[in-house]
C-alpha cells in the first residue's frame, strides 16, 4: 500500500515535470495533470473494488501492480515522440494539433494511474476476514497509501528529480512496484523488477534535443524547472526554461546589445536623470541585464534577484554574468522586496514561470512595496510578454501600477514584449520623451525606441490585489486566441 501510494503521488509530480519542458507548467497544465490523476485514481477504484470481488488472490492484485509498473517505465519513452509534435503544432500555431497532442499525452497516464487507483479496494477485499472488523482494516490500509502518497509528494520534487532526473524518478517508482509485486507476482513476471532497476541506472539520454541549427551546451532540472543553454547559429547563447518558447537571458555574440527587449532597460538611468546609482533586477535569469549595464552605465551597483540557483550558476557559466557590480541574491522577489532596507534608484521586474508573471508580482500591494524601495525620482520597468495584439493583461498591470504611482507609461518595444514604467515624479514622466530622445552612448538606441513608442495611460481596469489576480487566466486567454488567429502578428 505504502509502495503504490507513493507511485501514484510520484506519477503526478513528476508527469507534470515531463510535460513542462514540452507544455509549460501553467495552470492549465496542472489543472490537467491533477484533475485526470484524480479520474484515473477514482476510475481505478471502481474496477478495483469490482475485479477483487471476482479474483480475490494476492497473485490477481499482484499482476495488476506490475501492470501498473511496466506501462509506468514505459511511459517517459512513448510520451516523447508526442512532445514533438507538440512543439510542432505551437510553431506553426495550429491549435487543434497542440490541443490534440497534449490530450494524447495526457491519456498515457491513463493505464499506470487507473491500475494504481485498483490497489487499495483490492488489498482490502484481501485483508478482509471479519466484517466486524471493516471499518478498522479499510482504515489502516487508507492512511499506509496516504503515508506512502505523503513520501511520493515530497520525495521526488526535492530528492529524486534535482539528483537523477524526471525519467529515471519514474522508473525507480516502477522498479519500487515491481519489486513490492515480486513474491506473489506470476514466475513469467519475476523478471519485471531487475530489468526495470537495470533500466533505471542506464543512459537515459538528452531530455530534449536542441533545434536545428542549435548546439546544445547544458540541460539540467533543477527544483524549480527544466533549464536549457544552447548557442545558435549565429553564435548567440541563449537561455531557455520548460517549453522554451521564450529566451530568459541571452550572450550576444558579439557582445553588446541584445537587440531584444533587455536594451530598453538600459533607458533606465536616462529617465532617472542618475548615471552613477542602484539598479535592483527582480529576475535576474542570468545576467544579461547585468551584462549590459556592465558595458554602458559602469557606475551602477546592481542587486540581481534569482529564486532559481541552477539558472545563476549557468549564468556564470555560459553567459557571462560575471559583472563585479552585481550581486545575487537567491529569493523570491516579493520576499526580497519586502525584507530589504535599500533604495533604489530603478527596480526592473523581469520574473516569469512561463507563460506567466508571478501573480504576486502585479499586484497593488507589491508595487507599494516596491515604491517604497525607490528614491523619489526612482523609475520602476515591468516587461510584460504577449502574443502580439493580446494587450489585456498589459493594460491591468498598468492600471494596478496606476493605483500606487503617479505615472504610468507604456511601450511596445517589440512583436512579443511591453515595457510598462512607474514614475514616482509625474514631472519625470512628463518630461521622460524629452529625456529619451537626448540620450547619448550606448543607451541611445534602446532610448530611441521607447521615445517612438512611449505612450501615458489613465487606465479605468480594476487593479490586481493579493486577493484577486487572475494573470494566469488573462494570459492563457491571450495563448488560445494567438494560436487561433493561425499566424504571428494576425
Amino acid at each position: 500500500m505504502v509502495t503504490a501510494g507513493a507511485a501514484s503521488l510520484t506519477t503526478e509530480m513528476a508527469g507534470a515535470r515531463l510535460l513542462a519542458p514540452f507544455f509549460g507548467a501553467s495552470n492549465l497544465v496542472w489543472a490537467n495533470v491533477i484533475g485526470l490523476t484524480l479520474i484515473y485514481l477514482a476510475l481505478g477504484a471502481w474496477l478495483g473494488g469490482r475485479l477483487a470481488d471476482r479474483y480475490p488472490t494476492e497473485r490477481a492484485l499482484a499482476c495488476v501492480v506490475l501492470a501498473a509498473a511496466i506501462s509506468l517505465a514505459i511511459l517517459p519513452f512513448v510520451t516523447r515522440p508526442l512532445f514533438g509534435l507538440a512543439a510542432d503544432a505551437f510553431d506553426e500555431l495550429s491549435t487543434g494539433a497542440f490541443i490534440g497532442s497534449f490530450l494524447a499525452t495526457m491519456l498515457t497516464f491513463c493505464v499506470p494511474l487507473t491500475a494504481l487507483g485498483a490497489v487499495t479496494p483490492w488489498a482490502v477485499r484481501l485483508a478482509m476476514t471479519d466484517v466486524s472488523g471493516a471499518g478498522r482494516v479499510a482504515g489502516r490500509l487508507s492512511a499506509l497509501s496516504t503515508l506512502g502518497a505523503i513520501g511520493g509528494t515530497f520525495l521526488p520534487v526535492l530528492v529524486l528529480i534535482p539528483a537523477i532526473g524526471t525519467r529515471r524518478t519514474l522508473l525507480l517508482a516502477a522498479a519500487a512496484l515491481a519489486l513490492a509485486a515480486t513474491p506473489a507476482t506470476p514466475r513469467w513476471g519475476r523478471l519485471a523488477a531487475p530489468m526495470l532497476i537495470i533500466l533505471t541506472v542506464m543512459p537515459t539520454g538528452g531530455v530534449k534535443s536542441a533545434r536545428a541549427g542549435e548546439r546544445l551546451l547544458f540541460e539540467a532540472e533543477s527544483p524549480y524547472q527544466y533549464v536549457q543553454v544552447v548557442e545558435q547559429a549565429d553564435g548567440d547563447r541563449v537561455l531557455h526554461l520548460n517549453e522554451g518558447w521564450a529566451v530568459h537571458s541571452i550572450l550576444p555574440a558579439g557582445g553588446g546589445a541584445t537587440g531584444g527587449y533587455w536594451d530598453a532597460f538600459l533607458a533606465l538611468p536616462v529617465l532617472a536623470r542618475r548615471e552613477k546609482g542602484r539598479l535592483a533586477v527582480l529576475g535576474n535569469a542570468g545576467g544579461t541585464v547585468a551584462n549590459l549595464y556592465e558595458l554602458t552605465w559602469p557606475g551602477y551597483q546592481i542587486d540581481g534577484v534569482e529564486i532559481d540557483p541552477t539558472v545563476s550558476s549557468v549564468g556564470r557559466r555560459f553567459l557571462g554574468m560575471r559583472n563585479p557590480a552585481l550581486t545575487v541574491h537567491t529569493a523570491d522577489a516579493r520576499h526580497w522586496t519586502a525584507s530589504s532596507t535599500e533604495r533604489f534608484d530603478a527596480v526592473i521586474v523581469d520574473a516569469y514561470r512561463q507563460p506567466y508573471i508571478p501573480f504576486h508580482l502585479v499586484t497593488r500591494e507589491f508595487f507599494e512595496e516596491v515604491r517604497a524601495r525607490l528614491e523619489p525620482h526612482g523609475v520602476l520597468a515591468i516587461n510584460v510578454g504577449t502574443p502580439p495584439d493580446e494587450l489585456a493583461v498589459v493594460d491591468r498591470i498598468a492600471a494596478t501600477m496606476r493605483a500606487e504611482f503617479p505615472a504610468v507609461q507604456v511601450a511596445r518595444y517589440d512583436e512579443f514584449n511591453s515595457i510598462v514604467l512607474g514614475f514616482s515624479d509625474v514631472t519625470a514622466a512628463r518630461l521622460a520623451t524629452k529625456r529619451l530622445l537626448a540620450a547619448k552612448g550606448s543607451a541611445r538606441a534602446p532610448s530611441q525606441i521607447l521615445a517612438e513608442r512611449l505612450r501615458p495611460t489613465n487606465p479605468t481596469d480594476e487593479p490586481f490585489t493579493d486577493d484577486r489576480a487572475p494573470v494566469e487566466l488573462l494570459t492563457d486567454q491571450g495563448l488560445l486566441a494567438y494560436l487561433r488567429s493561425g499566424a504571428p502578428g494576425a
